[in-house]
């Protein structure tokens, strides 16, 4: 299986897609993201193309979703041979404190707010750019 992306988005939220798809596009990586609905979808998708040894460098996963939500997802990944070191960015519009350091500690490199402006957005996918260099 032929794959070509780098970062993988897990988000049921598809105005969140379009949003960070002109985000990505305005970078010039547009190409190199790949979005799914859940976490589930995301751990089926990322278990194929391990077999390809063709893991994403970074998966940028939302909390609130249908299925299996993003700190179950987060579980999953860590305890996976295969996945646990792919490194993991939370993406929510919740601020709780709480939710954030739970998900630190189950491996997240950082827990981040969905921007409210052009310019927040920018910088933050920028900071997801950092993880393909």
């Amino acid at each position: 299986m032929e794959n070509n992306y780098e970062i993988l988005v897990v988000d049921d939220d598809r105005e969140d897609h379009l949003i960070l798809s002109e985000y990505f596009r305005d970078i010039g990586i547009e190409n190199r993201v790949h979005y799914v609905e859940n976490g589930k979808y995301a751990l089926e998708y990322m278990e194929k193309i391990a077999l390809d040894n063709k893991l994403p460098r970074l998966v940028i996963l939302d909390l609130n979703m249908p299925i299996m939500n993003g700190t179950q997802t987060l579980l999953h990944m860590k305890q996976s041979f295969r996945l646990k070191n792919v490194p993991v960015i939370i993406f929510s519009t919740s601020e709780n404190e709480t939710e954030k350091r739970k998900c630190l500690s189950l491996g997240a490199v950082d827990y981040l707010v969905k921007p409210v402006s052009y310019n927040e957005g920018l910088l933050m996918v920028n900071k997801f750019r950092s993880f393909l260099e």
